[in-house]
């Protein structure tokens, strides 16, 4: 039997939050955050999460608060990966941000880039605004963008580049802003070998 992707609430303080979940609870952990036209269920539909469960990785994907499932927080949203994290018992996991859950992962990552492996940044939002905080992080970064990207210029994954010292981008050909609908092979690719050099 092939695993299954399960569906689970979590409360974060007072708050229901739901997410997709595959593979072993042993295994590392890849986290999915998305964007404002998302939500956990577009990893189901465009087959990353079997694709990372298949290759021996718990793939994660979270409707962010007052998207999808999930309820809004009554708390900084700063403060709600940490919570996340403790909750579904995940430790140093690579993080996958798109678009406008920068505005979640970003300011996590000034702040406790220790509790993850790796950061995938996919054009987030709040780059601009989080530059000085996250300048010299020691966290091994994945900036990667549509070549076609109008909502969030494909030249800050350079300044990534420029700000973060392992960080490297990855520009997918002919594809937009939600690089990973368009592109999801190449994108796929991409971020398994950079899950995988981590393990190196």
């Amino acid at each position: 039997m092939p695993p299954v992707i399960a569906s689970h609430i979590l409360e974060i303080r007072g708050s229901t939050i739901h997410y997709l979940e595959i593979g072993d609870i042993s295994s590392p952990t890849i986290l999915f955050l998305h964007g404002a036209s998302f939500t956990a269920h577009t990893w189901q539909e465009i087959g990353t999460l079997a694709y990372f469960a298949d290759r021996g990785y718990r793939a994660i994907a979270i409707d962010v608060p007052g998207y999808g499932a999930s309820q809004s927080i009554n708390f900084p949203r700063e403060e709600f990966l940490g919570q996340l994290l403790a909750g579904i018992e995940c430790d140093r996991p690579v993080l996958v941000s798109p678009s406008m859950s920068g505005g979640y992962s970003l300011p996590f990552i000034t702040q406790s880039a220790e509790k993850l492996r790796g950061f995938v940044a996919v054009a987030p939002v709040g780059i601009n605004r989080y530059q000085d905080a996250i300048a010299g992080i020691k966290l091994p970064v994945l900036a990667i963008w549509g070549s076609n990207d109008h909502l969030v210029s494909p030249k800050l994954a350079d300044l990534l580049v420029e700000l973060i010292p392992q960080a490297k981008k990855v520009i997918l050909e002919n594809a937009g802003h939600a690089c990973y609908m368009k592109a999801t092979e190449a994108f796929h690719q991409h971020l398994f070998s950079f899950i995988q050099d981590l393990n190196r």
